[in-house]
């Protein structure tokens, strides 16, 4: 395995342009390996730059333009807990969620099949679903979750896994921008673009993740959420 880190920017550019073009399984070099943090800090740089210059100049050029609401995600976030969820347990649950499982080991995706399994049933209960159903199918969930995580730690990929990885990878992608369409009160088709952020986080999170490993992953998200949260209070106190 090559564990060499890009030796400047401009390598690091052509690095995540070739694996964006062709996404390739690969073990993390972990923060570790020599050059890790250097590369976790041009990532950083590359994510806060283009999401704070371009990005977030076009959601709300797009905004204005077609009158969209604003998101309001943390409209039930009370102020004192905004910063702590938004820095670092948003980053953490997120990564996990979207990204934990990118590396296809069989524990994780089976971590990942009972968590959707978990959403299911959490969902039935807005369904109609009762109360001691929804608690004994969680609670088998839960033990089917751990007892797979014993048992498969030494698994290794599935084959079928590494020949699908450019295709979940994408899916991962997708699934974390749209997963932030629910910050929006009223959504439609013309309000797409305002996911753009997510969507330029997915692909950047994503390289991170496979590139250096999660926890990287989660400290280039929470950087990137720090940034943008203090841009938006410091312009809602200019306002």
């Amino acid at each position: 395995m090559n564990r060499e880190q890009p030796a400047s920017f401009g390598a690091f550019l052509r690095e995540f342009a070739a694996f964006l073009a062709r996404p390739r399984l690969r073990e993390p070099t972990g923060l570790r390996a020599p050059g890790a943090w250097r590369m976790l800090a041009m990532a950083a740089v590359l994510q806060v730059a283009v999401l704070l210059l371009l990005i977030l100049s076009v959601v709300s050029y797009w905004q204005a333009a077609y009158a969209l609401p604003a998101p309001d995600a943390f409209d039930q976030v009370p102020p004192e807990l905004l910063v702590p969820f938004a820095v670092i347990l948003a980053p953490i649950a997120e990564e996990i969620v979207f990204r934990g499982w990118l590396t296809g080991r069989a524990r994780a995706l089976w971590l990942l099949a009972c968590a959707i399994g978990c959403g299911g049933v959490l969902y039935a209960t807005t369904q109609g679903l009762a109360p001691l159903w929804a608690i004994t199918e969680l609670a088998a969930l839960i033990i089917a979750a751990i007892a797979g995580w014993l048992i498969l730690r030494k698994r290794g990929v599935p084959g079928w896994f590494t020949a699908a990885f450019p295709a979940l990878f994408y899916l991962s992608v997708a699934a974390f921008s749209l997963s932030h369409v629910a910050n929006y009160s009223e959504f439609s088709a013309i309000a797409l673009p305002m996911v753009l952020p997510q969507l330029w986080a997915g692909l950047m999170l994503g390289f991170v993740r496979m590139r250096i490993g999660l926890l990287a992953a989660m400290l280039v998200h929470a950087i990137s959420n720090g940034c943008a949260l203090t841009l938006a209070m410091l312009a809602s106190g200019a306002g």
